[in-house]
């Protein structure tokens, strides 16, 4: 279940009390006049079924609570209650199929800004993907592939895409269209010093076996990515941590960006351009990935809905 508390102005509260008696998710209602500050109202507190979040969200946006007053949602790891269990009893659907879209677009909202955070992680991961190349070891490789925060504007771009949200969409792609140039960059001035040293050589780059993987596009770079932006969507919508960070071992993306950097400072242009294939190949089968598993769940009073539904009553 998640957790619902709501300010709302004191000429609201009747209106707000009545849409949630009036949904059957709802549960564990409870109010405490004047005991918002800021901004002033009423502070109501309430569970409510994962299933039935999103229709109870639109009817409080309806009422502009997202501009009087707040609405707040948080997860409830645990509940103890015969209450909720009638509650999500009565909700439809189940609650693991079921996408919280002011949720996720909270959850995709920051992962998608061109920020110089995501801009370090990037450029660090780039960074590692190179020395992974360099130095022929498949553990560094991985390494730079767990650091690489390219995931989060791909899942937003996904989600801007089903939600017709153009500004998520352009800040996404600006996040991605900006950020692996930059990145790609420092990377390259890195590995041009690291040649003056001697540390990295065409003899050593063409010797290197263990990381050959990355430029080799073939037709299961394609299912990778489709699979891997599958469960990583899938993750983000119930929130499967542990499962993102396999996503983020299974693709290609930082890694290939490294890998042609290095590439094409020693004059190996067709490795290079066949990585920065693979590169946009992985990025596109991310993205269409998680816009097919966005589309194929369950939405609200449609046929899946509704036999999700009934199987969920029927048990």
């Amino acid at each position: 279940m998640l957790h619902l508390r709501i300010i709302s102005p004191a000429g609201s509260t009747p209106d707000v009390l009545a849409a949630l008696r009036a949904d059957p998710g709802v549960t564990h209602l409870s109010l405490l006049p004047g005991a918002a500050l800021a901004p002033e109202g009423d502070l109501i507190h309430a569970d409510v079924a994962r299933e039935a979040a999103n229709t109870v969200l639109a009817e409080l946006e309806r009422l502009g609570l997202a501009r009087s007053g707040a609405i707040t949602l948080e997860p409830i790891e645990t509940v103890l209650s015969a209450a909720a269990e009638r509650a999500d009893e009565a909700a439809p659907g189940e609650p693991t199929d079921a996408v919280v879209w002011e949720e996720l677009l909270a959850r995709t909202h920051e992962e998608s800004t061109l920020s110089a955070s995501f801009l370090a992680f990037l450029t660090i991961a780039c960074l590692l993907a190179a020395v992974g190349v360099a130095t022929d070891s498949s553990v560094t490789i991985v390494g730079a592939m767990v650091v690489g925060p390219e995931f989060g504007p791909l899942a937003a771009f996904a989600v801007g895409v089903v939600r017709r949200d153009r500004a998520l969409v352009w800040r996404s792609a600006l996040a991605l269209l900006a950020g692996f140039p930059v990145a790609m960059a420092i990377t390259l001035a890195a590995t041009l010093c690291w040649e003056q040293f001697g540390w990295i050589t065409l003899t050593g780059f063409e010797t290197a076996q263990n990381v050959d993987f990355i430029y080799q596009v073939g037709p299961f770079s394609l299912v990778v990515a489709v699979l891997a932006g599958a469960a990583g969507m899938l993750a983000l919508c119930t929130a499967k941590s542990a499962a993102l960070v396999g996503v983020f071992i299974s693709v290609t993306t930082v890694p290939a960006a490294g890998f042609a950097v290095v590439a094409s400072t020693i004059g190996e242009w067709h490795a290079a351009l066949m990585s920065i294939g693979q590169l946009a190949l992985n990025l596109a089968g991310i993205v269409v990935a998680g816009v097919v598993v966005l589309y194929l769940g369950p939405q609200e009073g449609d046929a899946r809905w509704r036999l999700s539904r009934l199987l969920h009553r029927g048990r």
